[in-house]
């Protein structure tokens, strides 16, 4: 009997021991770093690249470990009944569905900085090949030919290499540059001029950088701000016999217009690690002049790999084991104790910095963040990680709340943290302040008694407003007309307004409102506001991530 109680016993604990389903290549100590905090572990590394079994497959798991081959869409997550965390190991979750994983309740953490040098180092080889024609040269010199005089390379020593994007990889860029002896200029929205000459670069303009530039190096993420921003017309603005090199992400480039220049000779070469359609198996690149291409090998070597494939284990079997969160994009790193009452103030703060990051195109300096009343005694550092991710998100979105912190400090923004008793009407106050280089930007928010947070005062004027999913912030004068004007435009437009919020500073003076729509608003209808009289400035603000 007590060998029977002793086998139940057993089997009783082996069925609550989660199970990790790994999809894609990972390596056998990261596997064995699962079993051994008491995992169970279902690798089948060519899963991920079968979309029907992986459906099959994900019915029960209890976490998904990932690299890029694995595509987590809303079908699969909706498979996934008994999902709980996504561990992606390397940084880009371009091929996770983060917002349908938040809406399952599940989450997605990244290994956001073992790949850095590794692609860094990628860039830089990638460089010297384009700049040698080292492919071209070696399958000529392998075929018998010695076709010496054909083969005439650039020197990089003396040139001026341009980074788009001089964060975490782009600074090691920079670093390697210099020590090449090159010339380094950067454009990054969030790279302060202190930072710059702390790492001895150049802070320029978007289109400077496309001028001035010998050899233009990419590396940053792909959003909807950086989608084409190597676009034709940048492109063709380039010096004669430049060189384009995109370790990042496809997409950056419009490789239509790449491939037009290095035809007709504009470009001396490119070197394309990543491509907007991948496996790139067909591309109007491929067949080029002086154009070197790899399989998106910007991470692949071992120890890279390992890295990351070791960091994700951890992080995973933390989480289903004591529930710590390390690395989420889509969950702040908030302990069991603290979370039903930090967690209100946590989304408001994100949400804060994402009103006001939606808002700022130009560098940003620092940033203060302001807490007053009950919220001020709680531990800030979620709130004020999640404000900074919140800011940072719409040009970064692979930031979260672990690399934020560390992405503001090493592009040199400062981060303060102001705390004060209650000295207004609100119980709990949280006031962010952007500092650009233009000027200073701020809104607050509070959290009602219902757990929702509010908008309750922008560049100091008052209202009160809903984070909508989809919102309309527009500038004004306050004068009579504006408000049936810009009514008048959106029925027009076929905008349905589900909210109207206004507020101004004094009478006919400077205004603001906040207009909730029940979809994304177009362009078209944002142009044809600010085109409204009375109207100073109108964006699109979006809140649904």
């Amino acid at each position: 009997m007590q060998q029977t109680v002793a086998n139940t016993a057993t089997a009783t604990a082996a069925k609550t021991r989660p199970v990790v389903l790994i999809s894609d290549k990972l390596s056998d100590a990261a596997v064995q770093i699962f079993k051994d905090r008491g995992v169970d572990v279902i690798f089948e590394p060519d899963l991920g690249k079968d979309k029907e079994a992986l459906l099959e497959r994900i019915a029960t798991v209890d976490g998904l470990a990932i690299r890029s081959a694995t595509k987590v869409t809303d079908k699969v997550l909706e498979a996934a009944k008994n999902l709980k965390v996504i561990g992606r190991a390397g940084i880009g979750v371009d091929n996770v569905d983060i917002p349908a994983a938040s809406r399952a309740g599940v989450i997605v953490m990244n290994t956001p900085f073992g790949n850095s040098i590794t692609t860094a180092e990628h860039a830089i080889a990638m460089m010297f090949a384009v700049a040698r024609q080292i492919p071209a040269a070696d399958a000529s010199t392998q075929a018998g030919k010695w076709e010496k005089n054909r083969f005439m390379g650039t020197e990089l020593t003396g040139k001026t290499l341009g980074i788009i994007g001089c964060g975490n990889i782009g600074s090691i860029v920079a670093a390697r540059g210099i020590g090449l002896k090159m010339r380094v200029i950067a454009y990054d929205p969030f790279l302060t001029a202190e930072r710059a000459a702390e790492i001895g670069v150049e802070k320029v303009e978007l289109d400077e950088l496309f001028a001035r530039a010998d050899v233009l190096t990419l590396h940053t993420p792909l959003t909807e701000k950086t989608r084409n921003v190597v676009s034709r017309e940048r492109i063709f603005a380039m010096k004669k016999g430049a060189i384009v090199i995109n370790c990042a992400r496809g997409g950056l480039v419009d490789e239509a217009a790449l491939r037009e220049a290095l035809d007709q000779g504009h470009l001396a070469g490119a070197g394309v690690d990543v491509f907007s359609e991948e496996p790139a198996k067909e591309n109007v690149l491929f067949g080029a002049p002086n154009l070197v291409c790899t399989p998106h090998l910007g991470a692949a070597t071992s120890e890279a790999q390992e890295n990351v494939a070791l960091q994700v284990a951890e992080q995973m079997s933390d989480y289903l084991l004591r529930g710590a969160v390390s690395n989420a994009l889509n969950m702040p790193s908030i302990t069991a104790e603290e979370a039903p009452i930090l967690t209100p103030f946590v989304t408001l703060a994100e949400r804060l910095g994402s009103f006001a990051g939606q808002l700022t195109e130009t560098g940003i300096k620092g940033v203060r963040i302001e807490y007053e009343g009950d919220v001020a005694e709680l531990n800030l550092k979620a709130l004020t990680a999640a404000a900074v991710t919140g800011l940072m998100r719409p040009l970064l979105q692979d930031v979260n709340m672990v690399s934020a912190p560390t992405i503001a400090r090493d592009r040199g923004i400062l981060v303060e943290e102001v705390r004060r008793e209650q000295q207004g009407a609100y119980e709990n106050y949280i006031r962010l302040t952007v500092i650009s280089e233009r000027q200073e930007r701020s809104v607050a928010g509070t959290v009602f008694s219902d757990g929702k947070p509010r908008i309750i005062q922008v560049k100091g004027i008052n209202l009160d407003a809903d984070f909508a999913p989809h919102m309309i912030y527009v500038t004004n004068q306050d004068k009579p007309g504006f408000i049936g004007s810009i009514g008048m435009a959106l029925g027009k437009a076929g905008v349905n307004i589900a909210n109207f919020t206004l507020g101004r500073k004094e009478a006919g003076g400077e205004a603001i409102c906040i207009i909730e729509v029940d979809g994304e608003p177009s362009a078209d209808v944002l142009k044809t506001i600010e085109t409204l009289p009375l109207v100073n400035q109108a964006k699109a603000l979006n809140f649904t991530g």
